[in-house]
This record gives C-alpha cells, structure tokens and sequence, in this order.
C-alpha cells in the first residue's frame, strides 16, 4: 500500500508541475535548491539575492554592491620606474626569464585587488514544512520575479520574490491559501563579523567589510527588515522576527553601506537603509510589484528570439540542459541568451557599480578571484551585449568605472614608467586600483584601460551619441597618451612595442614577460585609431592628430607563421598543439574588427586556422569567447558546436561541464563573463555590424533552420528585425534611428523600396573599416591560405532617422 501511494505522490508531482510549467522564459524546477548554483538570482543591480526555495528553511543569500573588503588605496609600485629600463634590456636580449624574475621581486604592492563580500542571508524557518507535496518553484526572467509553491497536508503556500528596481529594496510575498495558515521566524546569518539587534519594529543586522592584504576596512553595512502582514501577529526581538496565525505576508529587505565612491566612504549605511525601506513600505505589494516589472520590461522586451520549440522545453530546468545535446530542445539556446540579457539588466542599472566577476551575486567573503574585475577580457566580456542586444544605458556603470580608472591609474603611469597619461593592468576593484597583481605571469599586462576604452568609442558607434564622445573623449586621449610616451623601439624589428608585457596568462615558453605581443599590438592600434577618429570629430587639434597617426604607422603588422597561423607573439612561437584558454592574438578578429574575410582574407584564414589549434574545449567564458570567434568567422556550425560545448550540466561537485543547474555560467567554478559572452555570440551568429555593413544572419546554423529575431541594435543607429526559413533570410525590417546611408550584407538576394547596388567602400562614417598595416608572412609558409566564403549581395539604401525599411528576399 505505501509503494502506490508513493508512486501516485510521485506521478501527481509530475503531472503538477509539468502542467504549470510554461513554454515561456522560465527556470523551473520540482525541488528545492541544495547548493548556492542551483539557487535563483534576482538583482535590481544596486542588491542582490539568491532564492534557495526551501520549504522548512528558506534561504535568501543577499549582496550589496558596493560591499567590498579594503578601503581606499593605489597598489602603485614607485620601484618600478628605476628598474624599467634594466627589464626592457634582459627582454630585448631575450632573457625573459630574469626579467620576470625582476619584475616579480620590484613592480608588485602584495596588494592584490580588494574581495566583493557577501552580506549573509536572510533564512525564514516554517515549523512544520519538512514534509510537502506538490513543489514547484520558477524564475521568470520575463517578469525578474521568483516564485516557490508547495502544499503541506491541504494548504498551499506561495512564495515570489523580487529585487524591485524601483524601491531599491527586496520584496518577499508570503501567502497561504486558508486564513491564518501562515506562521515562521526570520533571521540573520553572516560570515561578516556583525551583530543583530531590533530596532523600530525591524530585524537590523550590521557588519563590516574585511581587512585585506594589510589595506584596512573602511565598509559599514546595515541591513534592514520588516514584516508588513494583515492579519496575524508580528513580534520583533533582539535576534528574530516571529510571524504567526497570519495568512499574508509581506518582508521587506533593505541594504546599504557608507560607500559613496572610490575615494569617499563618509556615508550613512543606516540612514540610506532606512530612506529605502521607509518609502517602499508606503506602497501597496500590487503596486511595487506592478512598478517593478514595467521598469524591467521596458529594457528586457525590446529584443524577442524565437526558435521554435518541442516537448523538451517542458522539462525542468536542469534535465534541459543535461539532455541539450541529445538534440530534440531547439529553444535552450534562446532560454540562456535571453538569460543573459536578465543577468546584465539585474546587474547592471545607470548609477551603479559595473558587474564584476560574480554580477552582484556572491555567498563568500573570498570569491573566485575576489569577484573583482579582471579586466584582459572577463569584465570587457560582460559588457559585449550590452550594445548589439539593445541595453545600452546598462553600461554606463561600465563607462564611470573607466572615468574612474583613468584617475587612478594616472598615478600608476606617473609612478611606475613615468609616463604620461593613465595605465591599467588586468585586474581591479571597487577602490580602481590599477598596479600589477598577481605576479608578472599575470599581472605585467598594461593594456586594461585601453581595451576598456574601446567600449567608449562603440558606444558613439551605436548611438551616435556626440555629446557621450565629448564627455569621453579626454578619458580616452589619456590611455593614447599612455601608448605615445610607454611605447619603446625594439632594437631588433624597429617597431614601437610594449615592454614589459605579456600575450594574457600565456607564455611561448615558462616566462610570459614578453614585448609587443600581437593582443598588444591590436589594442594600441584600436586606442590610437579611435581617438584620432575621435579627435577630428570633435575638431581637436591637428597637431596630436598627426602624433597619433605616426605612432600608428609604426606599430608592428599582424604576421602569418609557419603553420599558417596568426601569430600570437613577435617571434614565431606557436604551437599548434597548445589548447590555452586564452586566445588573445585573436582580439584582432573579435570584439575588435581588424580582421575581414574581405579585405585582409589571408589574416582571416590565419586567425581561422589558430583558433583551430586551439581546440573546443575550454573554460566557460573562453567557450563563450569562442563562439563570438566563430561567429565572426561566418561559420554558424562551429560557433553551434560551442554552444553544445557550453550546454552541459555540472552536476553535484563535479568539474566537468560548463553550465550550473540555475544557468549560472561555469569556468569552474561560477563566473558571469560566460554568459554575457554567448548572448554576445548569439546575437553575433545573427547579424554583424563591424565589417563596412550590415549583415544580416552571417553565422546561422542548420539547426535554426526557421526563426525570428527582433530589436538587435547595429553600429549607425540601426534596429534590426529579421524572419528566416530553411536557414535563409526571408525578410527584414530596419529602423534607422540617425539617419544615413545603410549597407547591406546578404547571402541571398533582396528587394525593397529604395534598394541599390552597393558600390566602393561604405560612405557612412560609422561603418569605416580599419586601416591596419599590410600583414607578415612566415617565409617558412610555402603559400598562404584562402579561406572559403559564401557569396554575398551588398546593397545601399539611403535612409531618414525615424523610419522603417522593409527587405525581403527576391
């Protein structure tokens, strides 16, 4: 008799769930939560929470951004600037080694970057909750609300959560489904050294940031919370809040911290904690609720990418990603793109910090990698949808911790190389810290602030925003000045290179410390390039113009080895059996566009041919990477391949796969940059906007064989919708929003109103290709390679901002 009545417990369950699970954008999922990535985030960029949806013992993992170990320094080495010139020679002689050596023991603070902290949690505890039925919890990243349901004997209870971006406070709804069912106890439970205590009514938990490699803490945190409940009884101690004979609920959880900015900690944590949770206690739930998700919707719903689907959808979340490569769910991959775009919304809000390592979300007081931002690629990676997906006020965060930087890091120029204008390295904080971390494997990298900047100038390509660039454009001349005065002559190939430096964490021998590797080369001529573009837009002078053009002119060219490949230093080193996770030399083809299959195909195919050698299997972020490569090199079934690569479920504490049960991005362990980097690829796989046009789905994959996207933006003020069937464009619409000459890249042929022929280069400013230096070629290669494209048509329409263009295939 008890096994049928598990197996009917068991076959409801199944049935309940499957029947409210949607085919929408959701994570669901028939238990509870064990572990911190299978628990769901929510974030209103500013706090953070994870939802563990334990029905005896509810768990809410709470964040402030802003609550960081350390205070306010500069991990600036002043011994660096004698010992220069001694490290520039033993790399030049070739004693690579020694000069790593010398670096390691004279350029470093032993402050290493300041950890992002947790808060603690807030845990609800249910008396009598141990035994439920019916379990069904969800996030859905449409609505950025979380819900948990189970019943317990004939009562049902509910749970939504949400991080309301408009009363900057967590919101937590409790109901039961028969009068006065609903009673628990809240607490507080944190790694930070804190205490608890009542106050007015509310449960306030204090505590402070932590010391950190001899930088002293400078981080007050309070947090708040209040239990609002109409009927029922609310009592408040000295450690708990006791909620019982209720049948409603509502917690509202407020945080904040002292932080005002990277050099000020003179705030109120208490009174800002307590404005927040005055005001949103003024409101009805229906009505933050209401608030909280129009708010969210005017961002999220401006991109919609539709697939199809199958009866896989159905399935929890996690058997959908176990199962992806089984082959029969074909809208997982619009499930994790659109994932990404609610993590970069819930991280990532106007007048908030950047996203780092973790987003906003992280249960430890030493993170991996301190959860900072390690900037030779994971947090540029972040930022990668933020424009081509159509949330581009999200990276304003971004833009500031780059104004920010660029102070900082004046001072780090000044007095490491006694060079002017501002440096970054690889790595940095809350607190903007821009010296060498790490040791100088790592660390000896000078390139952080420039590639930062790039992001600058693509936002004025986007938006065409001219009072942004002006705003900007000193933040940018600052990292070119940088280039103009560190850049040295290397003895042997008369070329201006970096030194010392290092292709990122990887080395052609055991030292790393190299001169002018090739991501170096590539990202000075992106940061001289933009600013002199920049320069003449805003009518600057005409004599820097001219000192930015001759440094470029002598910068070292992208050279083709022996193996046919795009080298990745000076020297010929590769090997093509070396499967690095970084892949540096190739920021040439993406994000930057220095490498065309159009106008330089031998480099293409170099680049190609590299990223062959260097495998499929990686890290979660280099996989992520990785598809953005292969989208770019216009082959859609590789770049699927990697998306396969990156569809697989870690399960339990295994190190194998690259995908969390809650979709979390796995290097392992957690970090964000992975999946901001496949909603990048993604978008990339179905237009591109770098190369001189417009191209409309360069990198589509059999698999999508019929589809529909709307909303990408594209480089000129374009918007950019599409429908395809049989893996071929079918039609497209356009909104131009500046104005301007719009070119066209498609491999079948269209018509429409006002559609010509394009002829020569594109004479939209916004679509200027790069003008880099002729190529190198090993004179050990007996020819080089051409790579095989697919025809193309390229039309030129002239359009007016504010109208729509309609394309269809002939």
């Amino acid at each position: 008799m008890r096994g049928i009545r598990t197996l009917t417990f068991v076959v409801t369950l199944l049935v309940s769930t499957l029947l409210r699970a949607e085919d929408g954008l959701k994570l669901w999922y028939a238990r509870p939560a064990e572990r911190w990535v299978e628990a769901l985030p929510l974030g209103n960029s500013r706090l953070g929470v994870m939802v563990y949806g334990n029905p005896a013992n509810e768990e809410l993992q709470l964040n402030e951004e802003t609550l960081w170990g350390g205070s306010p320094h500069n991990n600036a080495q002043p011994k660096a600037l004698s010992l220069l010139p001694r490290v520039r020679q033993l790399i030049f002689d070739g004693k690579n080694e020694e000069a790593q050596e010398l670096i390691d023991k004279n350029f470093l603070t032993g402050q290493n970057g300041m950890p992002y902290q947790t808060i603690g949690s807030l845990m609800l505890h249910f008396d009598g909750h141990d035994t439920y039925t019916d379990y069904y919890r969800d996030l859905n990243i449409e609505q950025a609300v979380a819900t948990t349901r189970y019943k317990v004997g004939e009562v049902t209870y509910t749970r939504e959560v949400f991080a309301s971006f408009t009363d900057n406070v967590v919101i937590v709804r409790l109901t039961a489904d028969r009068q006065g069912a609903l009673s628990f106890t809240a607490d507080y439970k944190s790694p930070l050294e804190h205490s608890v205590k009542k106050k007015d009514g509310k449960l306030v938990l204090t505590g402070m940031g932590q010391a950190h490699e001899g930088v002293p803490a400078a981080i007050r945190m309070e947090t708040q919370t209040q239990v609002v409940v109409p009927d029922g009884k609310v009592t408040v101690d000295a450690e708990r809040i006791s909620v019982s004979g209720a049948t409603t609920a509502t917690l509202y959880i407020s945080a904040a911290t002292n932080f005002v900015n990277y050099k000020d900690v003179s705030g109120n944590e208490s009174k800002k904690a307590t404005a927040y949770l005055k005001a949103a206690l003024k409101k009805p739930y229906d009505a933050a609720k209401a608030e909280h998700t129009t708010y969210y919707r005017k961002q999220f719903d401006r991109v919609k990418l539709d697939l199809g689907t199958s009866d896989a959808a159905k399935e929890q979340t996690d058997l959908r990603v176990k199962n992806f490569n089984n082959g029969r769910d074909i809208s997982l991959p619009v499930l994790l793109f659109q994932y990404g775009r609610y993590l970069l919304i819930s991280s990532s809000q106007p007048g908030g910090q950047a996203a780092n390592l973790q987003g906003i979300w992280n249960d430890q007081l030493l993170a991996p990698w301190d959860g900072k931002y390690t900037i030779n690629i994971n947090a540029e990676m972040n930022y990668w949808p933020a424009e081509v997906t159509n949330l581009s006020e999200d990276a304003e965060p971004l833009f500031r911790l780059v104004k920010e930087l660029s102070d900082s890091g004046a001072e780090t120029a000044r007095v490491m190389y006694g060079a002017d204008g501002w440096v970054a390295h690889h790595n940095t904080d809350i607190w903007r810290s821009s010296g060498v971390v790490d040791g100088a494997y790592w660390g000896i990298w000078p390139n952080g602030g420039a590639w930062l900047c790039t992001h600058l100038w693509e936002h004025y390509l986007y938006t065409g925003d001219r009072d942004f660039l002006k705003t900007y454009y000193p933040v940018m001349k600052g990292a070119a000045d940088f280039f103009l005065s560190f850049l040295v002559e290397h003895p042997t190939y008369h070329w201006m290179v970096t030194a010392p430096s290092t292709s990122p964490e990887h080395g052609p021998g055991k030292s790393s410390t190299v001169a002018g590797s090739t991501m170096d080369n590539q990202i000075a001529f992106d940061i001289l390039s933009q600013t002199r573009d920049a320069a003449r837009i805003l009518g600057e002078d005409a004599a820097y113009i001219d000192k930015l053009e001759n440094m470029i002119r002598r910068l070292p060219p992208m050279q083709v080895g022996k193996y046919n490949q795009l080298q990745e230093w000076l020297e010929d080193a590769d090997d093509p059996t070396d499967e690095h996770r970084h892949v540096s030399h190739l920021y040439g083809l993406y994000p930057s566009n220095q490498i065309s299959p159009y106008t330089h195909p031998h480099l293409f195919q170099a680049a190609k041919n590299s990223l062959i050698y260097r495998g499929d299997q990686a890290t979660g972020w280099s996989i992520g990477w990785k598809i953005n490569l292969w989208a770019r090199l216009l082959d859609g079934n590789h770049a699927y391949k990697l998306i396969q690569n990156m569809l697989v479920l870690v399960e339990g504490r295994s190190f194998r796969g690259h995908t969390y049960p809650n979709l979390f991005d796995a290097h392992p362990p957690f970090q964000i940059d992975g999946n901001f980097g496949y909603t990048a690829g993604v978008a990339e796989m179905l237009m591109q906007s770098h190369d001189g046009a417009v191209h409309l789905l360069p990198a589509l994959p059999d698999v999508w064989r019929t589809g529909s996207v709307s909303g990408l933006r594209a480089r000129g003020g374009f918007e950019v919708s599409m429908q395809w069937d049989g893996v071929e464009l079918s039609q497209a619409e356009i909104i131009s929003h500046l104005g301007g000459n719009l070119r066209i890249r498609s491999y079948v042929p269209l018509t429409g109103e006002g559609l010509t022929p394009a002829h020569g280069e594109n004479p939209n400013p916004f679509f200027a290709r790069p003008d880099i230096a002729k190529p190198l070629f090993s004179k050990e290669l007996s020819a080089p390679q051409y790579p095989l494209l697919y025809n193309v048509y390229e039309y030129d329409l002239s359009t007016e901002a504010g109208k729509h263009y309609l394309l269809k295939r002939q």
